[in-house]
């Protein structure tokens, strides 16, 4: 990711292989902001470029304050709003969750045999646990990433963006997030707020338990691809990470790295 300072754009480079989802991103938010939404907003320019191996996305910087990030009931907002929009004009795969992680398993070079086994069995059981889930906010089109971290200030505003995930599933999946979130400190005053501003309460559903323990694992994909480049601070959360995971601790405390 590169800033343009004087043109306050923020150039962001990825993988040619996220060309088609990132083509989506663009359309998507391009929908959103001209219905109102508050998205990030990508640059009026042809996009996403293709510069093989790379595809880049250009993207309208909004700095930030000082102040501090968003409140989970700022996002709460936010995801009321998107959810209760008309279906997009814009075609949206169907969420598949732990798609990323599987690849991410396979293709490591840095775990340990036990331990690839072991994350690939947990990931089969919460599959299984996904497909016999019944989801009483329904189906729509769904942020697919939605938490805290991936909100702005814009002015006394707050948009929502990284719309790489972007996808037609659960409802419940763009809430799911922020209480995993506890695992970073989040405090049930904060849960309560963002259920309210939301308009409902997923720890009254059975199925919550389920969708934070995928989160858990999603989050440990980028650690993978990190470890696997010889990044020591990865390897060390990715570690405890995994071992309060295969300890069933629920209540552990992770942090960044």
């Amino acid at each position: 990711m590169f800033l343009l300072a004087a043109e306050g754009v923020v150039v962001r480079v990825s993988p040619a292989s996220q060309q088609q989802r990132l083509a989506t991103a663009v359309s998507l938010t391009r929908w959103l902001v001209a219905n109102d939404f508050p998205a990030t907003e990508p640059v009026d320019v042809p996009q996403p470029v293709a510069y093989d191996p790379y595809v880049v996305t250009f993207w309208r910087h909004y700095p930030q304050p000082e102040h501090g990030a968003p409140s989970p009931g700022r996002l709460g907002d936010l995801l009321r709003t998107l959810h209760s929009l008309p279906s997009p004009p814009v075609s949206l795969p169907q969420h598949q969750p732990l798609a990323s992680l599987k690849t991410a398993v396979e293709a490591s070079t840095y775990l340990a045999p036990n331990e690839r086994a072991w994350l690939m069995e947990r990931r089969q059981e919460l599959l299984h646990a996904y497909e016999q889930l019944e989801f009483p906010l329904g189906h729509g089109h769904i942020h697919g990433d939605a938490y805290p971290g991936n909100t702005l200030w814009d002015g006394e505003d707050v948009r929502l963006g990284d719309w790489d995930e972007a996808a037609f599933g659960p409802r419940e999946i763009d809430l799911a997030n922020t209480f995993q979130g506890v695992r970073f400190g989040r405090s049930v005053g904060q849960l309560d707020d963002f259920s309210e501003r939301y308009g409902y309460d997923i720890r009254q559903w059975s199925g919550q338990s389920v969708l934070c323990g995928i989160r858990d694992l999603h989050t440990l994909g980028s650690f993978i691809r990190r470890a696997d480049q010889g990044d020591t601070a990865a390897t060390q959360q990715l570690s405890y990470r995994i071992e309060t995971l295969r300890n069933m601790d629920a209540q552990a405390q992770w942090g960044a790295a």
